[in-house]
């Protein structure tokens, strides 16, 4: 076998070695020699980085971690453009009423009203009727002492009357300014109690005068008035005059 004369030979080897090493200090050591095929020789250098491999196919994702905490409110930005009109939405449904607000003043500064009523039968036809029952006269335009009503304010008024009439007919006249501008009859009948009233619109400029008298004779003076019976005469300012140039 060819193993034998080798593994005789690396005997022989170590039997020197053996003794050299045995024998004088000063003298060189010999270098050791590998053995063939049995013992290993000196280990070598590190070798070169190998060139980086390809990637690697991307991994599935994994599990969802959990919520992180919240962070630190940032500053507040700057306003952005503003954007496009949109397009405008259905319309909504009706909301419930507010509540009602203050009082304000009223848009008419100018007034003048009365309401006045008789307390006794008209004693005298042809002179004006005086109304001496007061219901409203703040602004005093009317003077229950003469029975007219003085205009202080021109602009276009209402006036209306409504009368009893008892015992006779009655033809009673409105007068504006010394001038019959509205009559209204009524034929009384017997045993019965009547009512006569007539109404109208007029413009009357300040200083004019409007009043209501019995026109013609005695037997046509049948306004009556007692606590159960009225007869009564009012009028107030629908609108004033405005002045040149004035808007409403």
């Amino acid at each position: 076998m060819k193993l034998v004369p080798s593994l005789l030979l690396c005997l022989l080897l170590l039997v020197k070695l053996y003794y050299s090493e045995a024998g004088a200090d000063d003298e060189p050591q010999t270098p050791k020699e590998p053995c063939a095929n049995w013992m290993g020789g000196a280990p070598g250098y590190p070798g070169h980085n190998g060139i980086p491999g390809r990637d690697g196919k991307e991994g599935r994702d994994g599990q969802k971690g959990e919520k992180g905490e919240s962070g630190t409110l940032g500053p507040k930005g700057n306003s952005g453009e503003l954007g496009a009109v949109g397009v405008e939405g259905p319309r909504g449904f009706p909301g419930s009423p507010g509540k009602n607000g203050e009082k304000g003043e009223s848009a008419f500064v100018y007034q003048s009203a009365f309401s006045v009523g008789l307390t006794t039968r008209v004693p005298h036809p042809n002179v004006p009727i005086k109304f001496s029952k007061i219901f409203l006269n703040e602004q005093n335009h009317y003077d229950e002492t003469t029975g007219k009503f003085l205009c202080r304010i021109p602009g276009v008024y209402y006036f209306a009357y409504h009368l009893t009439v008892y015992l006779t007919d009655v033809k009673v006249s409105l007068y504006k300014k010394n001038k019959a501008i509205l009559f209204t009859y009524d034929q009384f009948q017997t045993n019965n109690v009547d009512q006569a009233s007539g109404s109208v619109l007029l413009h009357l400029e300040a200083g004019e005068e409007v009043w209501l008298q019995v026109y013609g004779e005695g037997e046509n003076n049948g306004i009556y008035a007692d606590n159960n019976n009225d007869s009564t005469f009012m009028g107030f300012l629908l609108y004033p005059d405005l002045a040149p140039g004035a808007g409403i």
